[in-house]
């Protein structure tokens, strides 16, 4: 009979309830375990989890090391993905192997390159994969002179921090000044090139950002699964245009992928993004984590995070091919429960964990009550 896995997600996406779930619905009914931990405690993470615990605030990545390696070894974790502090986790790798875990994140070295976007960019472009144009600045002089020379060529301005993930910071710089039509209806990405600029002039610091033109749609996301033999084990493009999502096996999206994933070693887990500018695809970014979209593949018959896992443990799974490629469908939201109560702050000293676990799921409540939203794929 084969043992439980104990699987540990640390401060992770609310979409990886999904993830969870799959890794519960293995094809080999293997019993799995998953502790959870986060910062907020209505993750409806943690109420997904078999255990789970309030993570303390404002630990530096070393301290959050300590704490990490404490989880593992009190919790008996036999596979770890971690997503915050990744790169001062995986720079420990020796640490936690030297306690019987695995860590399902790429090497140090990988992380390094890809969580810069202006390295990643010169790294990737050195290996024959083609990038968009790009500009790193930090002054509002240097914004307006790559947003002209963008504009010169017919291009639409747009920057992003140059490290960060999710999307978080990414604006469209247009040229109309800002007006009443900007507070009608929902925020927008756009923002005035003259506000923009003002708010540049007025900052203590200095910005670190990426200045390209905005790419166009189809974007897609290649999710893969590499082993630590550098060889891709499972390699699937998720696209999207608009609201509707589909699957790809093109190979203009995935020989780029699997090129930087098996020449820089992207091992386990990753998302590679592209998008189009002209008539080419181009790298958008690339992610060295489970995607949030991830559990979207099982609408082609994989369970992608159990391969992982198996793969983690030094159990090959060998080269997956999808079965089929699923329907178009769409991203809705969803209810899922969430712990009963609400806890009161960690407390740093505190030795147990502040959220039992939950056996059964938390019944639906009315508005009153604690429910958490999760997007789910639906067919179109």
């Amino acid at each position: 009979m084969l043992s439980r896995v104990r699987v540990w997600l640390n401060r992770t996406y609310a979409e990886n309830v999904f993830f969870m779930d799959q890794l519960r619905r293995n094809p080999i009914d293997r019993a799995v375990e998953i502790h959870a931990t986060h910062g907020d405690p209505d993750s409806p993470v943690l109420a997904a989890a078999d255990t789970a615990e309030l993570e303390p605030e404002g630990l530096s990545p070393a301290a959050y090391v300590e704490f990490a390696l404490d989880q593992c070894q009190r919790r008996g974790i036999d596979v770890f993905v971690p997503r915050l502090h990744q790169a001062a986790i995986v720079a420990h790798r020796a640490d936690f192997t030297s306690i019987g875990t695995a860590l399902l994140a790429p090497p140090p070295e990988v992380v390094a390159v890809f969580h810069d976007k202006v390295i990643a960019y010169e790294a990737v472009q050195a290996v024959g994969v083609p990038v968009p144009p790009w500009w790193r600045v930090r002054t509002a002089d240097e914004l307006v002179a790559a947003v002209e020379e963008l504009e010169a060529d017919g291009h639409k301005a747009c920057f992003k921090p140059a490290s960060g993930a999710g999307g978080v910071g990414f604006r469209v710089i247009t040229r109309a000044p800002f007006s009443l039509a900007q507070l009608n209806g929902f925020p927008s990405p756009y923002v005035s090139l003259d506000t923009v600029v003002e708010a540049l002039e007025r900052a203590d610091e200095q910005v670190d950002w990426l200045v390209m033109p905005r790419l166009e749609q189809p974007e897609v996301s290649v999710d893969t699964l590499t082993g630590t033999d550098n060889r891709v084990r499972l390699a699937i493009g998720r696209t999207k245009n608009g609201r509707r999502r589909g699957f790809t096996q093109h190979e203009q999206w995935l020989e780029p992928a699997r090129l930087i994933a098996e020449g820089f070693g992207l091992h386990y887990l990753s998302n590679i993004q592209f998008r189009m500018f002209g008539d080419r695809p181009v790298l958008m970014d690339v992610n060295t984590r489970p995607a949030g979209g991830l559990h979207q593949l099982s609408l082609c018959g994989v369970n992608v995070p159990w391969a992982a896992v198996q793969l983690a443990l030094g159990e090959d799974p060998g080269v997956i091919e999808p079965p089929f490629l699923g329907q178009d469908y769409t991203v809705v939201s969803g209810a899922r429960p969430l712990r009963p109560v609400s806890v009161p702050a960690q407390r740093m000293e505190a030795a147990e964990p502040l959220l039992p676990a939950v056996p059964a799921p938390v019944p639906m409540v009315d508005e009153v009550g604690s429910v958490g939203t999760t997007a789910s794929a639906l067919p179109l």
